[in-house]
This record gives structure tokens, sequence and C-alpha cells, in this order.
């Protein structure tokens, strides 16, 4: 039984970058996902890194501005990337802004109507696409790292500190790494979560280092000409608390890089050479 459909696949060094969707009983919704097959799932099962995007951003956006596939075709490394929310359904106020609702899905489980029906992104990301992935991908279920940009660095962060039994490797570029303080994650914690803001703190990654520690060294690169460092980024927040968790971190300031993919496509050999350290190939 087809548990996906393909959209299109495309040969990309010696591999297959795919866009697929599917059913999803989580979100109640139709969803896609992108994967790229390094030429060595061809033998068997490779290593998996997902990879999750930022506000506005689609299943798309990493495969096409990234550039990491050549990198992962010699590190034999799969890349998953889902979609930033829900797409197929129509709610009320789901497009009146660029940072909250379509597209802004912030991998959190809503609890709050109307989007608790379908923004479930918490839950896609770490139960629902990964077990998709492996039964229908050649994908190693005992080698998945997680990664993500901005909004989806936070959503890496939150994740891999959640699920350590699951993603052995952590990093991010440019997270939002303190969302209970910056104006983003405020917005999208009261709409998704309610205004208890001890609800928040299960999505903060700057609160949950205290307590759950990844055993690997979590890597972050940040522009110092990102014109959101101070006000939405924060990640001297998140570096303090690994501080206070003995936490292993690396954060990594680039002068005059900024937010974009310029940025990301400047620096994603490191971080697919970080997580295949780990995961192997």
């Amino acid at each position: 039984m087809t548990t996906h459909e393909t959209i299109s696949e495309h040969r990309c060094f010696g591999g297959v970058q795919g866009y697929y969707k599917h059913a999803s009983s989580v979100c109640q919704s139709s969803m896609r996902f992108s994967v790229y097959q390094p030429p060595q799932a061809q033998l068997g099962p490779v290593p998996v890194l997902y990879y999750l995007a930022g506000l506005t951003c689609t299943e798309e956006t990493f495969a096409i501005k990234a550039g990491a596939q050549r990198i992962a075709a010699e590190l034999g490394l799969m890349l998953v990337a889902p979609d930033t929310s829900p797409r197929d359904v129509s709610l009320a106020g789901d497009t009146a802004d660029w940072d909250f609702g379509r597209g802004a899905g912030f991998y959190v489980d809503a609890t709050e109507a109307p989007w608790s029906a379908h923004y479930k992104m918490y839950q896609y990301v770490s139960e629902e696409l990964p077990a998709l992935i492996h039964s229908t991908f050649p994908a190693r279920a005992d080698a998945q790292g997680i990664f993500g940009h901005s909004m989806g660095g936070h959503g890496a962060l939150v994740i891999g500190l959640r699920n350590l039994d699951r993603y052995r490797s952590i990093s991010a570029f440019a997270p939002i790494a303190a969302p209970s303080h910056c104006p983003w994650g405020q917005k999208a914690f009261t709409g998704y979560l309610g205004a208890d803001q001890s609800r928040w703190l299960a999505y903060d990654a700057s609160a949950l280092v205290l307590d759950q520690q990844c055993p690997t060294r979590i890597l972050i690169d940040q522009g110092t000409a990102d014109p959101f460092l101070a006000k939405q980024l924060m990640p001297e927040r998140f570096v303090e608390a690994c501080r206070l968790a003995g936490q292993k971190v690396e954060l990594r300031m680039h002068a005059a890089y900024d937010h974009g993919y310029y940025f990301i496509q400047s620096y994603v050999e490191d971080h697919l050479r970080h997580h295949a350290a780990v995961l192997g190939g």
C-alpha cells in the first residue's frame, strides 16, 4: 500500500532529489516533504538528517537554495525536509501575517482553537514523518540527526533535546534560541499554546537544555549582520543556559553574514560533516 505520492524526482550528484506528499493523520491535512537520497542509498540504508526550515519557507526551500546535495552525496547522508505548516486547510487568520499561521507552524503542537485541529508540527516532525521515512525510504532508524534555520533552528533544538533517544546529533543556523523572550516566539506561543507562559517552556530550547542535555556537541552558526540577531534570535541566552547545564555547545559568529541562504550555503558543509561525524555514513 502506497503511503505517499511522488510529486517529482530529479537525478542529483548520483542520487535522487525528490518531492512528495501524503495524507497526515496527525495534521489532518495533506503534507509535503522533500528527500534527497544519496547514491549510497542504492546499496542499503543510510543515516538520515532532518532539516527544519524557517518562516514562510516550504519543503522545497532547503533543497533548492542550500546546495547541500553535493556534500550529502559524498558523506552518504539522506536529507529530509518537511513543510513548515499544514497548507491544505483554511483557518481564519492563517494568512493574515507572515510570521504566524500558514508557513509558520513553529514546530509546536497547538492547543488553542482553531489551530489545535491541524497545527501539530511537533508530533508530525518527531513521530509521523520519521515513521513514514523509515518505512518507505532506505533510512537508518539508529542514525538520525536534526538541524534547521531560524524558526527551524528553534524546532531542531527543541525536538532534538526532547527526543535524545532518536536524534544523535543537533545543529542550527541562526535559531530562535529563546522564543519565550522574543516577539516572534511570544506571538506564536500565545496564538498556538495560550497565554499561560508555563506551557511555553516545553518548546523553549533555553529552558529545555537546563534539564535535557545532548551527549554530543551542539553546533550553532550565526551571522553578525543578521537583522534579527538582537531582538529575535538571542543565541547568547541558549549558550548561557548550556553553560549552566554543562551542555557542550559551539556558537560560531560570522562577521558580515546575514540571515539568508547565502549564509547557509557558506556553512552547510560544516553542518553536514558535524552530523556525519556522529551518525556515520
